[in-house]
């Protein structure tokens, strides 16, 4: 999105978001106006956790840009793209590298921590508990079993429910940081005009909601326009834009509010085949 300079026009409300995906309470509007777009998001809800997303979004665009309406749905301009060279990017105070090579640090060490701890947790059971040589070997045999029997059957899935699990529990840094990482996906789609279905925030919130191992986040939207252009072979510049300032959107706000970001390497890596 920075790098090909993809500008949001800044919306003039300020909004309170509220648990609820579309629950959304406007500052400063009238009552009247206030109760007819609480309820309409209200309708939102609904008909998005029933599955019909066409009147959700019928929904949401009868209101789009209307007094008292929804004036922030759509309201983002996309300026003409523009490919910046390297140089140029550090010119404008921008570190590629801290933007699009993100590295989950605090997994990383969370991950190698927990390593030692069970190396050393083992060598404190070998010697407390007088395992001999043959025993160590069988329950070293059945740990890699499991081991490899996750990557094989799940993909890592198990390991990865357990390593973000344990981040979210401990660490307030890596909790804060998801959070606006999907917060970044989730308002960019908003202002271009995707709307938003859902999100989970963590690798167990995926797996109550969607029955995933592999899912440490995300966001969802709806997005049967682009799929009907992508059936139809058609598939507009306007749209894949869109779709692209969506997917780098987690990655600029990390690197916005951290100055680096950690996480989206798979966003970024889905860029290209928009």
């Amino acid at each position: 999105m920075l790098f090909h300079s993809v500008g949001l026009a800044q919306c003039s409300q300020k909004y309170v978001v509220f648990p609820s995906y579309y629950r959304c309470v406007v500052v400063g509007s009238s009552e009247t106006a206030l109760l007819r777009r609480r309820q309409v998001l209200e309708q939102v809800d609904s008909e998005l956790s029933s599955g019909n997303e066409r009147a959700a979004l019928s929904l949401v665009k009868d209101l789009q840009g209307t007094p008292g309406g929804l004036r922030c749905f759509g309201a983002a301009r996309q300026v003409p793209q523009r490919l910046y060279t390297l140089d140029e990017l550090k010119l404008n105070g921008i570190n590629a590298a801290s933007l699009l090579s993100p590295t989950d640090a605090t997994l990383g060490s969370i991950e190698r921590n927990l390593q030692i701890a069970g190396v050393s947790g083992g060598i404190v059971a070998w010697r407390a508990l007088d395992l001999s040589s043959q025993q160590l070997f069988y329950i070293s045999l059945g740990l890699l079993f499991l081991w490899t029997l996750d990557l094989v059957s799940f993909n890592g899935g198990i390991g990865s429910l357990v390593l973000d699990t344990i981040g979210h529990t401990f660490s307030q840094r890596y909790h804060n940081r998801v959070v606006q990482h999907e917060a970044g996906h989730f308002l960019v789609a908003y202002l271009v005009g995707i709307l938003p279905r859902g999100y989970t925030l963590s690798s167990l919130e995926a797996l109550q909601k969607e029955g995933s191992l592999n899912i440490q986040a995300g966001s969802a939207f709806v997005d049967f326009e682009f799929l009907e252009e992508v059936n139809a072979g058609k598939v507009s510049a306007t749209m894949l834009n869109r779709f692209s300032c969506i997917a780098l959107a987690g990655v600029a706000t990390e690197y916005l509010l951290y100055g680096y970001a950690e996480g989206g390497l798979d966003d970024i890596s889905k860029v290209p085949f928009f």
